[in-house]
């Protein structure tokens, strides 16, 4: 409890200097806090919370900073209509960046009783190619969203 007090208030300082952020930076630590604390939640120990946080800063970053309402909407119509292990490609016509998706069966999360799905997201921005694992869960309107 004591740990999960700390990483709260720490993320709460971090999330509190956001004012003067950008959308890669405001997305990075948006992913590091959920991250963290999912990774607290689950593994109870700060190993788990800093590999949360990693991977949440990650994946908050790339969302966060290159993908625009644009590709927020096909990613959904992956996770939406998405065939299980068969890759989805597209390039946003406005900022030339590329997707590749390859979502997985879906499941039932066993703690919130959601549906989602887990997904690989290879993406190439600016001439870089990044990779970085997914999980989406349907939230109580029915619109996928990130964990």
């Amino acid at each position: 409890m004591r740990n999960m007090t700390i990483t709260a208030i720490i993320l709460l300082a971090l999330v509190s200097g956001c004012a003067n952020m950008n959308k890669a930076q405001t997305g990075a630590v948006g992913g590091a806090a959920g991250g963290a604390l999912i990774g607290q939640m689950i593994g109870h120990n700060t190993e788990a919370t800093l590999i949360g946080a990693a991977v949440g800063t990650m994946l908050g970053y790339i969302v966060g900073n290159e993908m625009d309402k644009y590709d927020k909407q096909q990613l959904n119509h992956v996770y939406e209509r998405g065939v299980s292990n068969q890759r989805s490609s597209w390039v946003n016509p406005d900022s030339g960046n590329q997707y590749a998706v390859t979502p997985q069966p879906a499941f039932q999360n066993p703690t919130t009783n959601q549906v989602c799905r887990k997904a690989e997201i290879n993406a190439i921005i600016d001439g870089k190619s990044q990779k970085t694992y997914t999980t989406a869960c349907r939230d109580a309107n029915g619109q996928w969203q990130l964990q």
